[in-house]
């Protein structure tokens, strides 16, 4: 039986995967289609959100610290995020054609914002509001069902619009829906039960980091490959995106399929790769993952049959499913339990840093050698992180 918080969480979670479909899975195409954006800006739309979380997740959670009640202050992030969608709709009207790409980009800048605050905000809200012996269970539950409706709603849009990859409204409709589950994100977080947090004076201030961290080898081999197989994974991101538009001549709706494949088959196989887990271990089991995952941009350019690509896309799935499901878990495992705070956000500080520097060598690469070689390199710095983890995999036996 859920409670209340669960149920509401899970409202709140609905209407911001379809917010988020209905936005971010679409901008690369708007910025390609209808801007003109270059291959160096496209590759800003995946570079400048993690530069900005660099940026702002110490401020937010020192914002977050002092605040009694939260609830308010995550919900009013995200109303200010999804105002901004707003503004995209209307970049299409001011003068000067060519700086609309770059209105477009300092507007995906500025989202990055309040969205620091209210994701921050959110993990720590959840966290008090679903007891320790329910998150397993509620967070497994709850990620099936928001994949589920997140491929329900980008198989919408591909039907429903997949004749009008070149038309403004279409991405201005696209938009104004997302800010309308915007909307619903805030009704939804605010309807959330908290228990405020009073501030007891006189007791001891923790440090703001805690550098005995890096003592712990263990940890510090997973860093350090898991940062690499970060940087190699999320290189080809952009590549992704201008090879399927630009040259494989992709639409709204092949879009659309690309993600409904990989939605599905994560929805399929999550529970696989949680029995293997729990079976082979979470280290040996991520190996198999990251070699799957150094497949995908080698197999995206031998072809740019629009079927092939979604029939990539869906496989490329059933990896990802195992690397988004067992690196937290493996993070949580390396990291000592009486420094796991401080051992999560250095993490998560220097996986910002590297989300936002790996795009950027992507589209270098592709500017120097062309699309192929990139995509080889990226496989093959995927496969080169597969070698990382079974090296700390050999030191922990």
């Amino acid at each position: 039986m859920k409670t209340y918080n669960e149920k509401i969480s899970i409202y709140h979670g609905m209407a911001s995967t379809i917010a988020l479909n209905f936005s971010n899975n679409f901008f690369p195409i708007f910025a390609i289609t209808i801007l003109g954006a270059t291959n160096y800006q496209v590759g800003l739309i995946s570079s400048l959100p993690p530069l900005i979380a660099l940026l702002m997740t110490i401020p937010a959670a020192v914002l977050l610290n002092r605040a009694n009640a939260q609830k308010k202050l995550v919900a009013m992030s995200v109303l200010l995020a999804r105002l901004m969608f707003l503004l995209i709709v209307l970049v299409v009207y001011l003068p000067s054609p060519s700086f609309h790409a770059w209105i477009f980009l300092a507007i995906i800048a500025f989202i990055s914002v309040p969205n620091t605050v209210a994701n921050v905000g959110w993990q720590t809200l959840i966290s008090g509001m679903i007891k320790e012996s329910r998150r397993g269970q509620f967070f497994s539950d709850r990620n099936r069902l928001l994949t589920m409706v997140g491929l329900v709603s980008t198989l919408l849009v591909g039907i429903l619009m997949r004749d009008a990859s070149e038309s403004i409204v279409a991405y201005q409709i696209l938009f104004a829906i997302a800010f309308v589950f915007g909307l619903l994100e805030v009704f939804f977080l605010l309807k959330h039960e908290e228990d405020v947090v009073k501030v007891e004076n006189g007791l001891p201030k923790k440090k703001s980091m805690d550098w005995s961290i890096f003592k712990h080898s263990n940890y510090v081999w997973f860093l350090a490959a898991a940062l690499f197989f970060n940087f190699a994974w999320q290189m080809a991101w952009g590549l992704f995106n201008i090879y399927n538009v630009r040259v494989a001549g992709a639409t709204i709706f092949w879009i659309s399929m690309f993600s409904v494949g990989s939605m599905l088959m994560q929805f399929l196989t999550f529970p696989l790769w949680k029995k293997w887990a729990e079976k082979y271990s979470n280290l040996g089991v991520f190996i198999l993952a990251a070699v799957g995952m150094a497949t995908t941009p080698f197999l995206v350019v031998l072809s740019t049959n629009l079927y092939y690509l979604t029939l990539i896309q869906t496989t490329s799935g059933f990896f990802l499913a195992g690397t988004v499901l067992i690196l937290f878990n493996l993070l949580l495992e390396k990291s000592p339990a009486q420094s796991r705070t401080y051992c999560i956000t250095t993490y998560n500080v220097l996986l910002a840093f590297v989300a936002f520097v790996a795009p950027q060598v992507g589209i270098w690469f592709l500017d120097l050698f062309g699309m192929d070689v990139a995509m080889y390199i990226s496989s093959s710095l995927r496969l080169l992180s597969a070698v990382g983890f079974f090296y700390v995999y050999m030191r922990n036996k």
